[in-house]
């Protein structure tokens, strides 16, 4: 039998393991606050007031898009390092201190959201201990400092783990030079170049601006410059989640399929295509700010719309890829090898309907992409269809089907419950359809994201097909069809952890590329070429407007007082009362 991951590699499983375990745990809890939303904002059942809708769906944004996503991408990552190249980090301490601190970062984070939960927060750092700002925190609103704090580590330590796989990949090329760097690491390399480029923005807009001013270090700050910093961060880091996934279509799908990945050479010019193309693109998400030029919006739509090239690559070559397997496992005719896929696989079949999903989510994402149709669904619940379809399925169950052929590897252990394990990826697509179809209709119509209320008094939303009552409850049965479905997979996972009694059946080899790195030019593998044309591209799409906003209100505004997000805030702010002139009087 084929040596397992914990087997060749034990000390870098326990990291992976303790990362995936973070990820899960962070899932558990998104997953319930995402049910409350779902009753909640219906109106079919409430567990919490509206004021604590806001602590609840900043919880969701952060466990589910920042914690459970991330936290999975390094225990993933570092899988694949250290297994492509056949050999552990430089110094396996530095790795668990990176773990370390995103795992603090996280930590505090989740206890400032969490404390909002309250009826009288404790005061840490001078504030109460809120931070009711949602996953995008714009100032002037503002969070307890400890909030900003766990991001901070938290980001910190995602940088040093990829300083950490940049190491681990040095000491290789110097035992095995000349040799082309293996697909895996390739994926994990230029990923984390996109990274570090695309976080600086966001780095800078917590370190510069928003920490020392949520401390009253500095009076003021620039809230259009923050929020610019933020989408120069919050673009690319779409890409950040989604490329994890990316690694799992590439290297085991085409394997649970039983053939191999068509084209190394492709998959390698896709990956340097997220890197060039990711970052320069943040302003299409501000194309409402009155404070931007109009034509920096427009080439901002127009780069997006060179996004389309990878993806539409990676639908070629995966697709390629199952067909060359299917057509292995005796598949035949133009279609009908579709049907000799493993569907009763729930690790191929999870990934293969993410796929779907992705495939479709990309259309919608053309809508958000141009600027006259982005401003009929812009903050509309469109938007959170969008990132429901992307995020919420593309990536959340790619990387919950790639848990069922991973976690055998890192444990030793059989996976428990395949058939439940297949109902449970159905029923996860099942309920994103639901979900998303309701998301996306009522967002033609105008329905508010963000809101624990989107229903007004003397108001009726002119919904074309249907009714309001029938969107409400496809959007509770999806978000209810969801929440089952998670708690099933955390199920399976607990189970398969503690399943000790039993040996695995996978096996963890995984086949080289039809179309080898050989058929490749050796250019795709200048990390330096592509990562300066990446920055020379992310200049010129930011100074001028950066330098025009700073231009326009100073670099740390004008006056700008922070807005704390305290109970009495978010009440002024649900019913429409005026609550900067209640703090003035």
């Amino acid at each position: 039998m084929t040596a397992l991951f914990v087997d060749e590699y034990p000390a870098e499983a326990r990291l992976v393991k303790a990362a995936f375990l973070s990820s899960f745990i962070a899932f558990g809890i998104g997953a319930l606050f995402g049910i409350i939303q779902a009753l909640h904002r219906t109106d079919i059942f409430r567990f919490i007031d509206s004021i604590k809708y806001y602590t609840v769906l900043t919880g969701h944004g952060v466990f589910l898009v920042i914690a459970f996503t991330i936290f999975f991408l390094v225990g993933l990552y570092q899988w694949a390092v250290t297994d492509s190249l056949e050999r552990g980090p430089v110094d396996i301490r530095f790795t668990w201190f990176w773990y370390g601190l995103m795992a603090i970062g996280s930590f505090l984070a989740a206890i400032s959201i969490l404390a909002g939960f309250l009826e009288q927060p404790p005061m840490v750092l001078g504030a109460e201990l809120r931070a009711n700002v949602l996953f995008t925190f714009y100032a002037p609103l503002e969070a307890n400092p400890l909030y900003y704090i766990g991001l901070a580590l938290f980001l910190v330590g995602t940088w040093l783990a990829g300083i950490d796989w940049f190491r681990t990949w040095w000491a290789w090329r110097d035992e095995n030079p000349g040799e082309r760097i293996p697909l895996r690491t390739f994926m994990v390399l230029t990923t984390m170049m996109m990274f570090f480029l695309g976080s600086v923005g966001v780095i800078v807009s917590i370190l510069v601006f928003i920490l020392p001013w949520s401390l009253e270090i500095t009076e003021s700050l620039n809230p259009l410059l923050t929020r610019t910093l933020f989408w120069f961060f919050g673009h690319m880091i779409v890409y950040f989640w989604l490329l994890p996934a990316y690694l799992l279509w590439y290297s085991v799908l085409p394997k649970l399929s039983g053939g191999r990945l068509f084209s190394d050479p492709l998959a390698r010019v896709v990956f340097i295509l997220f890197v060039l193309l990711s970052t320069p693109v943040g302003i299409h998400h501000q194309y409402m700010d009155p404070g931007i030029a109009e034509g920096f919006k427009f080439i901002a739509m127009t780069n997006t719309m060179f996004l389309l090239l990878p993806s539409f690559l990676t639908a070629f070559t995966v697709v390629a890829s199952m067909e060359h397997g299917a057509r292995q496992r005796g598949g035949e005719g133009r279609f009908n090898w579709l049907q000799a896929l493993p569907w009763r696989n729930p690790a191929f079949t999870g990934m293969a309907l993410a796929g779907l999903v992705f495939a479709f989510g990309g259309f919608t994402g053309i809508v958000n992409a141009g600027m006259n149709i982005n401003y009929l669904v812009h903050n509309a619940l469109w938007i959170p269809g969008h990132i429901h379809a992307q995020v919420g399925t593309a990536t959340a169950l790619t990387l919950m089907a790639g848990s069922y052929w991973l976690v055998p590897q890192l444990t030793g252990n059989r996976l428990v419950g395949r058939q439940v394990a297949l109902f449970q990826v159905v029923l996860w697509f099942v309920g994103i359809v639901f979900m998303t179809n309701s998301m996306f209709r009522a967002g033609l119509v105008g329905v508010p994201r963000r809101t624990a209320e989107p229903q007004y008094q003397g108001f009726e939303y002119d919904v074309p097909v249907g009714s309001m009552g029938e969107l409400n409850a496809q959007l509770a049965l999806g978000g209810t069809l969801l929440f089952i479905s998670a708690m099933l997979f955390l199920v399976l996972m607990l189970l398969t952890v503690f399943n000790n009694d039993s040996e695995p059946i996978v096996d963890g080899t995984l086949p080289p590329a039809l179309s080898g790195p050989e058929d490749s030019p050796q250019v795709l593998d200048n990390l330096r070429l592509w990562f300066g044309i990446a920055f020379a591209l992310v200049v010129l799409a930011y100074a001028l407007p950066l330098a025009g906003i700073v231009a326009q209100s100073g670099l740390f505004g004008q006056d700008i007082p922070p807005f704390p997000v305290s109970s009495e805030a978010v009440m002024y702010l649900e019913f429409g009362l005026d609550y900067v002139g209640a703090l003035v009087t």
